[in-house]
Parts: C-alpha cells; structure tokens; sequence
C-alpha cells in the first residue's frame, strides 16, 4: 500500500489563509501568537452580531436586495451570526429603536477585535463561515442595521 500526501501548495493554514483574508478581502488580519487563532481589529471593517434566527432573515432580505456578496461568520454552539460590514453606522436617535435591537441581542462591534474562521480543524465549532469573505466587499453597516430593525417591527419585537 502506497501512502500519499497532499501537496505543499494545496495544503491551507493560517498563516496561508490569513494572507488570502489581507490580499483578496482586505481585512486587516493577523495571527495571535498565542491561540493561532485569525482575528482583526474592528475600525476601517466592523461588524454586526445578531442571533442566527434573526441573521437568516437579515440575510434573505439583503440577498433579495441584490446586497452582494455578504460576509459572515456563524458561531454555531452561541447561536449568532456575525455579518462584516462598512463603519458607517450612526448612533441611533429613537431609544425605543435602540432598546428594540437590544433586547433582540443585536450587537453593533465598532472597537476592538473580530475572530474570523481558521482553516485548522475545531473540534468546537466555535467559528465557522455561513458566506465566507471573498472580495472586499461589505455593506453598509447601516443597511444591515435598518434591515434587522425592519424585520423586528415586522414581527413585533
């Protein structure tokens, strides 16, 4: 019985994926040294976290919109979706819209750090890309909020 391996070019790791993230996407990514774990810091990208129930229906209804292609990572054991968007949100006037999306667990992450999936293997399921990145392409941050408070007064939350 022979044994075969996988070539050196085919083979994916972070270090390899994180490059793809920084030169097709332009997400400003780098390694932990001390995790390996891919992350960035939020500012010239940021993000939008909502449960994955909402997320689905956020996404339909940028899909529909022809808001294209959406990056997103899923968490799925905290059950919520991460979608990676422009910096253009505004602060929100209408404290009834501000609890609204609060109480739907509706995270807006202009500041600080965002994990982005691993090519190396989680036996957790921590992170994982529902849309994976592929271009540097995002929506606007404000799009993806109005559209997830639309979906909310629809539904009475």
């Amino acid at each position: 019985m022979t044994q075969t391996s996988t070539p050196r070019a085919w083979t994916e790791s972070p270090h390899s994926r994180c490059q793809f993230y920084r030169s097709m996407c332009s997400l400003p990514t780098v390694i932990d040294p001390a995790t390996g774990r891919i992350t960035m810091r939020a500012g010239f990208v940021g993000a939008v976290m909502m449960p994955t129930e909402l997320g689905q229906r956020v996404k339909t209804s940028l899909d529909l919109r022809g808001v294209a292609p959406l990056s997103i990572v899923g968490h799925p054991r905290a059950e919520m979706w991460t979608f990676l968007v422009r910096t253009d949100i505004r602060p929100i006037g209408d404290p009834a819209e501000v609890a609204r999306l609060w109480k739907a667990r509706v995270v807006v992450i202009r500041d600080g750090d965002i994990a982005l999936p691993s090519p190396v293997v989680d036996p957790l399921m921590i992170r994982t890309w529902v849309s994976p990145a592929t271009s540097a392409f995002r929506p606007s941050g404000a799009v993806v909020i109005e559209c997830a408070l639309s979906i909310l007064r629809q539904i009475g939350q």
